[in-house]
């Protein structure tokens, strides 16, 4: 039988710690939660793999290197209320649910609602929920949010994700131009937004998170 609990440690001492992640707590959410879980079972094979993992609708696992640096520079603190938008399966949120106070997680079918939700309850992440609705739009409902986790790349990023961030509010992102992905944090002070770039990052474009074609006369 596969030892995933061993896996799971070298993952973190391979993949995670070798990439400049040193952050305890960030650490030990990806050496308790099971990635295994939140794979389809005709890629359990990969589920420790460095690399992207594709799950349904567009959706997909980004590799632990990169997930695990954007966590990191996230700078979650235990109070912090959190937005993970277009979870998948749900495995970010598990792993931001170690981290902060609260996760909302938004998917735009109840297919995935209802898989991310079942995947968080095996793992016991009783302080996160999953919910339905636009990626676009968020969910402002339950904002403003002092994290906003993105699972794939986007060409722009939409103001009403801007606009749900609390104040000293973090939103982390991977933003892609042409062939090139920017892992981005985005950061909310008063009425301004600043935003500085972290690593390189080859991740998916999320559906519907291109820019708008542009036309010359």
């Amino acid at each position: 039988m596969f030892d995933y609990a061993a896996a799971r440690d070298h993952m973190v001492e391979s993949q995670i710690r070798t990439a400049d992640v040193t952050d305890y707590s960030v650490l030990k959410a990806f050496r308790s939660i099971p990635r295994e879980v939140f794979i389809p079972k005709t890629s359990k094979a990969l589920s420790y793999a460095d690399a992207n993992v594709s799950l349904d609708e567009g959706r997909v696992m980004i590799r632990p290197r990169d997930i695990s640096k954007m966590i990191q520079a996230a700078d979650i603190q235990p109070t912090d209320i959190i937005l993970d938008l277009a979870c998948g399966r749900g495995y970010s949120t598990a792993l931001l649910s170690t981290l902060g106070e609260t996760v909302v997680a938004l998917e735009d079918s109840e297919e995935a609602v209802e898989k991310a939700t079942a995947n968080l309850q095996e793992v016991g992440a009783d302080n996160a929920v999953v919910v339905k609705g636009d990626l676009k739009s968020g969910a402002k409902e339950h904002g403003p949010f002092d994290v906003i986790f993105v699972n794939g790349a986007v060409e722009q990023v939409p103001t009403t994700w801007l606009d749900q961030l609390a104040n000293e509010g973090r939103l982390v992102v991977v933003m892609n131009e042409g062939r090139v992905g920017r892992a981005t944090v985005f950061t909310r002070t008063g009425d301004r937004i600043g935003d500085r770039i972290i690593f390189d990052a080859n991740v998916p474009i999320l559906p519907g998170m291109t820019k708008p074609a542009e036309f010359a006369f």
